[in-house]
């Protein structure tokens, strides 16, 4: 059960309206658009009433937080790792082929009580929440925030392009060394750099190419677009194919394997990274060992 609030008014407070004096005073309500949600919630009470947001603030009175436990979900029982945890956060591998969070079963989010600790923080969220999203087919790292005050503060580095995400994806197709893409998405600015690791000769694709892709914006599909868009389609994309090659049956060769981010609570550097699925390098390797094989 998530515990209740307590705060008294203290006496050098001079009169001011609930929804600006609220910011701030329960851990888990450190921002004023938080706190005023949880007044629309029904959450805060003021003198053991229902607050609202226009009662007037004076030395003395008692407000108090309830926060409200959210329905149960049913936990959906799968393999993941939980590359580091503690009790503001987590960081898992997401396996390509389940979506983060939505109204499905078959999600990250719901997995997740199989595999993370609650945390002993006051502000504990009812579940823990991913910070931000991959594409269903893509897997990879996900930032997932167990307290509300780690879900405020990892959201700001989210908007404000703190937090450093690279992809290792394979692409059909020969690249220069290092170069990026700045087409606009969705008509919206878009940035993505790339570095070449290294390519394979392929019968059936001519080359084969693995890279390692920075997004240094974050638009939907933004990588796999960019690589389109300079005709070198992501190996397995069903959405983006190349007309020539569709892969069937191998899922989409595209793997969020760095993230770098500031801890929410003691600001303190976190740097993690994961090696792609192992199918990315043993494609490669296949591929290579039958064009030498069979070339002519």
């Amino acid at each position: 059960m998530r515990k209740t609030c307590q705060h008294t008014v203290p006496e050098t407070v001079s009169p001011v309206r609930l929804s600006d004096y609220g910011a701030g005073i329960f851990e888990g309500l450190p921002s004023r658009a938080g706190f005023k949600k949880a007044i629309k919630r029904g959450e805060i009470f003021v003198n053991g009433k229902v607050g609202t947001t226009g009662i007037i603030v004076v030395p003395g009175m008692k407000i108090s937080w309830h926060p409200r436990e959210r329905g149960t979900t049913k936990t959906y029982h799968t393999s993941l790792q939980v590359v580091f945890e503690d009790d503001y956060l987590a960081v898992v591998n997401k396996p390509g082929g389940i979506v983060v969070s939505g109204n499905r079963f078959r999600t990250l989010e719901n997995a997740l009580p199989d595999h993370l600790y609650p945390s002993p923080r006051p502000d504990i969220l009812p579940a823990a929440r991913a910070i931000h999203r991959l594409d269903e087919a893509t897997g990879g790292l996900v930032i997932i925030a167990k307290t509300a005050n780690a879900r405020i503060r990892l959201g700001d580095q989210l908007e404000n392009r703190e937090i450093t995400k690279k992809y290792t994806v394979v692409v059909i197709g020969e690249t220069p060394d290092l170069w990026e893409s700045d087409m606009p998405v969705d008509n919206k600015e878009a940035l993505t750099k790339f570095k070449k690791l290294y390519a394979v000769p392929s019968l059936v694709s001519g080359i084969l190419t693995m890279l390692e892709a920075q997004p240094v914006t974050g638009r939907k599909h933004q990588i796999r677009k960019h690589l389109w868009w300079n005709r070198l389609p992501v190996l397995g994309d069903k959405k983006y194919a190349h007309e020539n090659f569709i892969l069937k049956g191998k899922g989409l060769f595209l793997c969020a394997t760095a993230i770098a981010f500031k801890h929410p609570v003691n600001n303190t550097q976190l740097n993690f990274s994961v090696d792609p699925p192992p199918k990315f390098s043993r494609f490669l390797e296949g591929e290579k060992k039958r064009y030498l094989k069979y070339r002519k």
